[in-house]
């Protein structure tokens, strides 16, 4: 596998020494630059990565690499020199394997960074020394918040350009650590260190110039950073993506990703929403029987008795804690689409492997982010604006609410004309 490029998340996934980071913050706080300095001081560049790089360097008259350019991939972000789209980047260290989610920080691409934060265990949150907290890095803060990110790290970067100055890098933690108090719900434990992702300072490499700041570096903060990982004590919750029934053959099997708990043989279930009950006959990964499968692992599926089970449905413990399947919800919307959310209109919501219809009872307040107090007014829901509804879908879907379980508690709303994604949202 090359060093510049994402693995399947299925796989990395299953790995628990993985963790999923996104780094965001405000335009030309140095994104871009610090992932590439990650890549370059982890030693995760292929040679011809690293050649392609001094070569443009020559081309320029650039004293250094540009290491932002392993990152900025479209014709427009090189040109303009920002992110437009999500840049995923893989690296690992001797103890952490890590996936990167490089999220734009121009107020237009803000719900790209909903794309980053939604299956992120953590945040980089990139401030720069000379500007200091400012607008988009309260929102960016937010959104992380919003979509489950409960572990921030916030590095004031460009310490370079401020003299690494101690009495900056504290005026900006006590900053920020103020705005926190004044927010508690965002639920965020935070991590604050100074860097030069430019020169290098802190980031994998300690540097003298920082010799006042105690802590450890980014790269440490990263691998003690606790993952949002599926966990094996949770309720069991595994979406059926397809039914296997080979031709001639009495077989019938249940093929889909355990998102969390655990299945063993011989475990009651329950399938959801039609509420009938079986018990595990067997379990299968590719071509071997297992006694038992764990959160992560995609499997096949047999039941002991005939049930009627097709894609959508939902299999979970036939112990009292699967989820009701209902029509109705809260819910918590980031839009994404440039069209404003049009009341009268139907869409399709995917919720995990289901997909139905839905229609928007009500919008019951909007988020205003500067503040994050949610008011009630009569404006329309527009592009990456975070607004509360009141929704009914055509089918009844098993969730659980965000907070419990991201995978079965998020759904995202499609345009059925387009098929284009125009919303992800959160089951309150």
């Amino acid at each position: 596998m090359r060093g510049d490029e994402l693995p399947n998340p299925r796989v990395e996934a299953d790995d628990r020494g993985v963790l999923r980071f996104l780094t965001c913050g405000s335009v030309d706080d140095g994104k871009s630059t610090l992932i590439g300095r990650l890549l370059y001081d982890t030693k995760a560049l292929l040679s011809d990565t690293l050649a392609t790089l001094e070569k443009h360097a020559q081309r320029r008259g650039l004293s250094s690499l540009d290491l932002s350019l392993l990152t900025d991939g479209l014709v427009a972000e090189r040109e303009q020199g920002i992110t437009i789209d999500v840049a995923y980047r893989y690296f690992a260290t001797a103890s952490r394997k890590f996936i990167i989610a490089d999220s734009p920080g121009h107020v237009q691409y803000t719900r790209n960074m909903v794309t980053a934060a939604s299956t992120a265990d953590a945040a980089v949150l990139l401030v720069d020394a000379r500007k200091g907290i400012v607008a988009q890095t309260r929102r960016h803060a937010t959104i992380a918040g919003l979509f489950g990110v409960r572990h921030l790290i916030v590095a004031v970067n460009k310490m370079d350009l401020v003299e690494f100055s101690e009495a900056v890098f504290d005026s900006i933690a006590s900053d920020f650590r103020g705005w926190l108090d004044q927010h508690p719900s965002l639920h965020v434990s935070t991590d604050y260190i100074p860097i030069s992702a430019l020169e290098g300072a802190n980031v994998v490499e300690r540097d003298a110039r920082l010799a006042w700041y105690p802590g450890p570096t980014l790269i440490e903060l990263l691998e003690q950073a606790p993952a949002h990982e599926a966990d094996a004590q949770a309720p069991l919750r595994l979406p059926v993506q397809w039914v296997c029934r080979p031709s001639q053959s009495d077989f019938r099997g249940y093929a889909g990703r355990i998102e969390s708990g655990t299945l063993a043989l011989g475990d009651a279930v329950v399938v959801l929403p039609s509420w009938r009950t079986s018990r595990v006959a067997a379990i299968r990964l590719g071509e071997r029987e297992l006694g038992r499968a764990v959160a992560g692992e995609s499997v096949l599926v047999a039941l002991a008795d005939e049930v009627d089970i097709s894609r959508g449905d939902l299999i979970a413990r036939a112990d009292g804690d699967a989820p009701h399947p209902r029509g109705a919800f809260d819910v918590t919307v980031c839009w994404l689409s440039q069209r404003a959310l049009d009341p009268r209109r139907e869409y399709l919501l995917r919720h995990v492997t289901r997909e139905t219809r839905v229609r928007i009872q009500r919008v019951d307040a909007h988020l205003d982010i500067e503040t994050l107090a949610w008011h009630a007014r009569a404006d329309p829901v527009e592009s990456n604006g975070i607004a509360r509804l009141a929704i009914s879908t055509q089918h009844p879907i098993a969730a659980d609410p965000y907070d419990a379980l991201r995978a079965t508690g998020s759904f995202i709303l499609i345009d059925p004309t387009t098929y284009d994604t125009v919303a992800a949202g959160m089951i309150l």
